[in-house]
């Protein structure tokens, strides 16, 4: 057998075996050569398209840094008020519910003419309830209870006295200074998801006249923000940039009731006035008039009294005796300006001179016969006048029952059937319910109050009586009888005085 591999032979297939690997060896060394020369060529076109690709990530770093500054500022506004936010819990007894659970937020607040550490949240949010089932829960975990609370229902209002040792009060800001346009931070705990915080601005000032739920607030200025707000933000404040309370946050315009861009928040200046009254005094003192004003104010009224446009607040009725008209203010005027604040309409005058100091001196500015006057008048305690900025009680009206903010009538079988009631009905007939008073969101005309604290009051002297039995108790229970059209039902209220 031979062996190929050893074989000497040097015919045609020796020639072609060699002409192989000559040219193997050929092509081997092109290859190598070429790539050889190409080699430094190829690192710097991969060199140069690496360079490409970092070029936008390069200058988005370098171009985003004023954004990356901002961001770091907004962290460190959030760390700044987070510790003052907290999320409350409340459960109160509803007739025909039983107990229902309501949940927002708070922030604590230190006062300046009182001692302690308050948290300042909405009446609603806690309205109803009893101490013992009222929980706060602190940005460190810890759930306290309040030793006391105090609310007003004409600003939605509510300040809890708290006891905590370390826990850390917020700023207040002055509402006065802020702008539309500003920005601002909403914090609270929407949905329950507490120390959250949403980024908007102040889309708009003066908002008044909203219907919120199912009570009308009296002194409305709300501040309106695209800082998303959703239910459980209720109570929450409202940062500026400055790390430092604007507002309290109350309601949302929504249709389906989630955010959707328009919320609105108590300012800060109105919100730490309630605040100090209450304290203070234990209920808001509001300053007055005496004056009913046109609600109606339009363009054709405004012709007839030679103004060029729609501005300020008409007077329809100057009630006598009171500081209106003391100080001359009659029929017709238009009050343009208030302590030289240019008056929107009837309600902004209203929220103005609620909130003014008791005693103060004024200017009006007052449009009369076709030309601007001044006149000058003392604002007087709503409480202390026997009349307010409503019509007056005439005899034959009812009773004025002021502890409670009613205007009452002892109702007769004759006027239990007019009304839908069965004509063995007794108690006291509902004329009117003052809006500033702590039972205007339960109680409406119409009513009958049948018990004051489990006493029958049949008469303003039975009602008299029932209050001062109970003179020295801050709740009270009222059962009161409503009509539903074709029946009437009874209910209980807590009376939170």
């Amino acid at each position: 057998m031979r062996n190929l591999l050893q074989s000497s032979e040097t015919g045609p297939m020796s020639n072609r075996t060699n002409w192989w690997i000559g040219g193997t060896a050929l092509a081997a060394g092109l290859v190598l050569g070429l790539s050889w020369s190409i080699w430094p060529r190829t690192e710097s076109d991969a060199n140069q398209a690496n360079a490409a690709m970092q070029t936008p990530y390069e200058d988005l770093i370098r171009d985003a840094a004023p954004l990356q500054q901002f961001s770091r500022v907004l962290s460190r506004i959030s760390n700044a008020a987070t510790p003052s936010v907290v999320h409350i819990k409340s459960e109160r007894q509803v007739a025909d519910r039983g107990r229902v659970e309501e949940t927002g937020s708070g922030v604590l607040m230190s006062s300046q003419t009182r001692p302690g550490l308050y948290v300042v949240t909405n009446r609603h949010v806690i309205d109803g309830a009893q101490l013992a089932d009222i929980h706060i829960e602190l940005y460190d975990g810890r759930e306290i209870q309040p030793d006391q609370v105090l609310s007003d229902s004409a600003t939605d209002v509510a300040v809890l006295k708290v006891t905590a040792a370390g826990a850390v009060p917020g700023r207040w800001g002055d509402s006065n200074e802020v702008d539309i346009g500003n920005i601002v931070l909403a914090m609270g705990s929407p949905f329950g998801l507490s120390r959250s915080v949403t980024l908007g601005i102040i889309s708009a000032k003066g908002r008044r006249q909203l219907k919120l739920g199912s009570a009308d607030v009296l002194n409305q200025d709300f501040l309106q923000t695209d800082a998303a707000i959703n239910p459980g933000n209720s109570g929450g404040p409202l940062i500026d940039i400055n790390g430092r309370v604007i507002g309290i946050n109350t309601a949302i315009a929504s249709s389906g009731g989630g955010n959707e861009g328009i919320g609105f928040s108590i300012p800060s200046n109105l919100a730490q006035r309630v605040m100090e009254q209450l304290l203070e005094h234990g209920v808001v003192r509001r300053a007055y008039l005496g004056v009913r004003l046109d609600p109606q104010f339009d363009i054709s009224a405004a012709r007839k009294l030679r103004l060029d446009r729609v501005r300020g607040a008409r007077v329809t009725q100057v009630y006598p005796g009171t500081p209106a008209a003391k100080a001359d203010l009659r029929t017709d005027d238009v009050v343009l300006t208030f302590d030289g604040i240019d008056v929107q309409d009837e309600n902004h005058l209203i929220n103005q001179v609620s909130l003014t100091p008791i005693g103060r001196q004024v200017k009006l500015g007052v449009w009369r016969g076709g030309q601007q006057i001044t006149l000058t008048i003392t604002l007087a305690d709503r409480s202390d006048l026997n009349q307010t900025s409503e019509a007056p009680t005439e005899p034959g009206m009812g009773a004025q029952i002021r502890k409670m903010g009613l205007t009452v009538h002892p109702l007769t079988e004759d006027l239990s059937e007019q009304i839908g009631f069965p004509d063995t009905t007794r108690g006291l007939l509902i004329l009117k319910v003052d809006p500033t008073c702590e039972l205007s969101t339960e109680l409406q005309v119409y009513d009958v109050l049948e018990e004051v604290g489990r006493r029958p009051v049949a008469s303003v002297e039975e009602l008299e009586l029932a209050l001062n039995s109970a003179d020295t108790t801050s709740s009270v229970v009222l059962r009161v009888r409503r009509s539903t059209g074709t029946s009437s039902r009874t209910h209980l209220i807590v009376w939170q005085r």
